[in-house]
């Protein structure tokens, strides 16, 4: 579960068409943390794994759907055994804000989703199980046909999420997008080896060596790139990784506090109470109460 460092994304939008549909599988070239002028609107059909939007990190799995805004930086990574693929993991829809500025010049009606496009800076993730279907359904469609048809189906997808009522956004309202190549790169080296070393003690000094900086420099420069202190961005790693453990096996609480990075029961709690507003009992019996 590697990164390549991040890039900007160039997308060929063909010049015969106003939007561009695609899908891959894992591992891929596309996957990697990077960000591009066109919005995304991204669909996955099989796998879980830690999504990143911007400031945020969370968990994904099969029907999880999300749309990104121009200039926000995103990833998702599955979580899989050494030398395992799928075939198809993504359905992916681009589109450029010059299309929607354009649409709502000669349409009216379409200045409507004016707040849907501003909710997208942040990153929306649809919630309603009954509009994720039928966007899956309408992604479908979008893939299997081409011209008019296809601007028409897309057209309907969008009118069917910014009705969407069940949706969080994701990146954090402070966030500010990094677009530098050089910055992104080196914050690119650091998310791959947190992502891959956060179960364990994982001390600044030994990230920061990762990018050749000082501790002092590499804090700066982490708080600036990403809005969070490092050690809050690594408690948020292990306490979403820990809400799965909790949620999806039977697992003791100490054991979990372990396996995700703590060293002792009682700062597991204490970090967990602040972040998810509970203890990890009581958030492993509200999931047990869900499923």
């Amino acid at each position: 579960m590697t990164r390549t460092d991040p890039e900007f994304e160039w997308v060929d939008q063909p010049g015969d068409a106003s939007i561009r549909y695609l899908h891959h599988g894992f591992p891929s070239p596309l996957v990697r943390w990077h960000y591009h002028d066109e919005y995304e609107l991204h669909l996955i059909t099989c796998t879980h794994g830690k999504v990143f939007v911007g400031d945020y990190i969370g968990n994904f799995g099969p029907n999880s759907l999300v749309l990104v805004g121009p200039k926000l930086p995103h990833n998702w990574i599955s979580q899989m055994r050494r030398g395992e693929q799928v075939e198809l993991r993504d359905r992916v829809i681009n589109f450029s804000h010059e299309l929607v500025e354009k649409g709502e010049a000669a349409f009216p009606e379409m200045q409507r989703l004016r707040p849907f496009w501003v909710r997208a800076r942040h990153g929306i993730e649809f919630l309603d199980e009954a509009v994720v279907r039928e966007a899956a359904r309408l992604m479908e469609e979008v893939a299997g046909t081409q011209g008019f048809r296809r601007l028409t189906r897309f057209w309907m997808l969008m009118d069917l999420l910014a009705d969407c009522q069940q949706y969080r956004l994701l990146a954090s309202s402070g966030y500010m997008p990094v677009t530098d190549e050089k910055t992104l790169s080196r914050l690119s080296r650091v998310m791959d080896y947190i992502f891959s070393h956060y179960d364990r003690e994982l001390p600044l000094e030994e990230v920061a060596a990762q990018v050749d900086m000082t501790t002092t420099y590499f804090s700066r420069f982490f708080r600036k790139a990403t809005g969070q202190r490092f050690i809050q961005f690594v408690n948020g790693l292990r306490i979403s990784r820990a809400c799965e453990l909790l949620s999806q096996t039977d697992l003791p609480i100490t054991e979990v506090c372990f396996q995700v990075g703590f060293n002792n029961i009682a700062n597991f709690n204490r970090r967990f109470q602040a972040i998810r507003g509970m203890t990890p009992s009581d958030y492993r019996k509200a999931a047990q109460a869900l499923s």
